[in-house]
């Protein structure tokens, strides 16, 4: 069963930032149409609305029916593959039970809480890590991320998400096997896991006027975090809910915390960027270098600098 607000977000996302993961070429909101043997660019995308309409063969609708319609997928694989990328949960857990009639469980914090007790990380979690994102060890000990593989062989990595008051509100399992090809999906969730903001145990270590960093996603996080900085992420480039938006403004009131962003290089980054210029008009904008597309590349690019 596809839950209905992870459909809601997934219709919500950036229309012309889907056409483009695609492989549709986007120019000023017009596009050659995939549908039918076009030559005029007679795809037009409505970014008010989040639709696309063909003028010559009349193909049309959102971002979900862009997916189904490009890949011929069915209505559920479509939402699966648009939610890959963005850390949406499309797919609703619901406990097994022999009569089929109890309701679900809500988020078992207690439960969850004794996997980061004592933190384990297996050798594909190590070469994750340190080989591929060449992270400090302070951090993923400071992140508590710890490591898991499931009955079919697949490996992976366990993020835990904490409150302000250090407090589990969520978990969020990543496949580390699916750059092979892994058939499961990428990231898993625990039903009723709260996964808003990553990382909020590092607002009680802010001094006044302090600097703050916002990332896209936790990768990001860990790499400004062991590039010396303070962090936070938001899991990804959607619409952020109201709890979320009131959070960041307390900590801009009280702290007078000064808030920073390296947007990642593409539409759904820049849009994030301007939805949280709404929530704290002083946030700054930090341009990433040409060929790196989100901060986890640039934190890479200067490691491989400062070592060689």
């Amino acid at each position: 069963m596809l839950d209905k607000f992870a459909i809601l977000k997934l219709r919500q996302l950036p229309i012309e930032a889907v056409a483009q993961r695609l492989g549709i070429s986007v120019v000023r909101h017009k596009s050659l149409c995939p549908f039918h043997d076009d030559h005029h660019a007679s795809l037009t995308f409505n970014t008010r609305s989040n639709t696309y309409r063909c003028f010559a063969c009349g193909a049309h609708g959102g971002t979900i029916d862009l997916v189904m319609n490009r890949l011929h997928r069915d209505f559920p694989d479509a939402c699966r593959w648009l939610a890959d990328d963005t850390c949406i949960i499309v797919d609703e857990y619901k406990p097994q039970t022999h009569s089929g009639c109890m309701p679900p469980k809500p988020f078992d914090a207690l439960r969850y809480a004794r996997h980061f007790e004592h933190p384990w990380l297996s050798d594909e979690a190590k070469r994750f890590l340190f080989v591929e994102r060449r992270l400090s060890p302070v951090v993923v000990r400071w992140c508590r991320l710890t490591s898991w593989t499931d009955r079919h062989g697949i490996h992976w990595l366990e993020m835990p998400y904490f409150d302000t008051e250090g407090r589990l509100i969520g978990v969020q399992n990543r496949n580390l096997d699916h750059s092979k090809g892994s058939a499961a999906p990428r990231f898993r969730f625990p039903y009723g896991a709260r996964c808003s903001i990553y990382n909020l145990p590092v607002a009680a270590m802010l001094r006044q006027g302090e600097r703050l960093y916002i990332t896209e996603g936790a990768s990001d996080c860990w790499a400004m975090l062991s590039a010396g900085h303070k962090a936070i992420a938001i899991p990804s480039a959607t619409l952020l809910s109201p709890t979320d938006k009131a959070l960041l403004k307390r900590l801009a009131e009280e702290h007078g915390t000064s808030f920073h962003m390296y947007p990642d290089r593409d539409t759904p980054g820049e849009r994030l960027f301007m939805q949280l210029k709404e929530v704290l008009p002083t946030l700054e904008h930090h341009q990433l270098p040409p060929g790196c597309k989100d901060y986890s590349e640039y934190y890479l690019v200067k490691r491989n600098d400062t070592t060689s």
